[in-house]
């Protein structure tokens, strides 16, 4: 008998959340993950939880570091726009290495912008956002049963190296309906004797993100650099899909990796040797098994919902070893299918004809 239930992505955020143990969500609605905060403000009372709709996405982010300096496990969600605002409080939350768990359901841009998906935000999320040199761990789902275990795995990862945890999904991932199971998960909650829960006959414990003398500043920011060491060293996740002969490698994360998925299939027909390697982890970068995959092909392409930054990372590792090609969609349009097959194909060509 099946276990599987039908479920919206940003549904399944809420529903993740809180089997992962969480019980406190402050957040502010805005489309497309609107359905995340209307979800939880039903379900989280009925685990003795707290939904609170704040007065704003600053309101809301503070209020996810005084619950997160409390102890608790912690969530807020927006997207783009609104997690721009959330950044000076993601921050203070990496300068008092705090755990909280972070969703951005991402829509096009620049301002407003529009409702439609996108990936534009993809610099903001892994270059820090905010001020200051920090970084969060981050986490790009492709499916909604992804989107489940990453929510999860954002917790976990959060308390185990006291660090923002951001899930990264774009706009069409969080509106997907898709069937998903929770399975047996049951969360292993970590004591967090750091935390502010009053002194209770022990040393007072002190949160705080602001050291006045730059001695002191200096020597928190090495520590927080070799936290972020020991994460590289130890959180690269990716997937490597038909690449083990394949001549030509896409790199793409989230939604645009399935897209990639079924046109590689469409190629493959073709005789067509094409794999991808997808992102799992944007931050830290997949850059060691990256590293080896671009040595196994002859060219790379990159596609995103973006006029290029994942790209970026991806040129740093290549260092011009291999020639790199580029295909993205901006606005809140997508490819399609063919759109993908057919540059693969155009690229198949180039390469046949340099060897012919």
């Amino acid at each position: 008998m099946s276990n599987k239930v039908l479920m919206k992505g940003n549904e399944a955020i809420g529903e993740a959340a809180i089997t992962a143990g969480c019980r406190h969500f402050f957040g502010y609605p805005i489309t497309p993950q609107s359905e995340l905060p209307a979800y939880l403000s039903k379900h989280m009372p009925k685990v003795g939880g707290v939904f609170l709709q704040a007065e704003s996405e600053v309101a809301a982010i503070n209020m996810v570091y005084g619950a997160a300096a409390a102890g608790a496990r912690v969530l807020t969600s927006s997207s783009s726009p609104g997690i721009s605002l959330k950044q000076e409080g993601i921050s203070y939350l990496a300068s008092s290495e705090l755990p909280a768990v972070i969703c951005n359901v991402m829509r096009a841009g620049p301002g407003l912008g529009t409702i439609q998906p996108a990936q534009a935000d993809y610099f903001q999320a892994v270059k820090g956002g905010g001020h200051g040199d920090y970084h969060n761990i981050v986490l790009a789902p492709e499916s909604v049963q992804e989107i489940i275990d990453h929510v999860r795995l954002g917790f976990d990862l959060s308390d185990k190296y006291l660090n923002p945890a951001m899930i990264l999904l774009d706009g069409a991932l969080g509106q997907m309906m898709e069937p998903v199971d929770f399975g047996d998960y049951k969360p292993e909650l970590q004591e967090k004797p750091w935390a502010a829960t009053g002194c209770k006959g022990r040393k007072m414990n002190a949160i705080t993100s602001i050291h006045i003398d730059p001695r002191d500043m200096e020597a928190h920011n090495i520590k927080l650099q070799e936290k972020y060491s020991k994460i590289r060293e130890s959180e690269q996740k990716c997937e490597e899909w038909m690449l083990e002969d394949a001549e030509i490698m896409v790199v793409a994360y989230g939604l645009c990796a399935r897209i990639c998925k079924s046109a590689i299939r469409v190629c493959r027909e073709k005789g067509i040797k094409v794999g991808l390697f997808r992102l799992i982890s944007l931050w830290p970068f997949p850059e060691k098994k990256l590293d080896k995959a671009i040595d196994k092909v002859k060219e790379v392409f990159v596609v995103e919902l973006s006029a290029g930054q994942m790209i970026e990372d991806v040129k740093l590792v290549d260092n011009g070893r291999k020639p790199i090609t580029f295909h993205g969609r901006m606005g809140g349009m997508t490819p399609s299918v063919e759109d993908i097959s057919d540059r693969i194909e155009l690229i198949h060509d180039r390469i046949t004809q340099k060897v012919g």
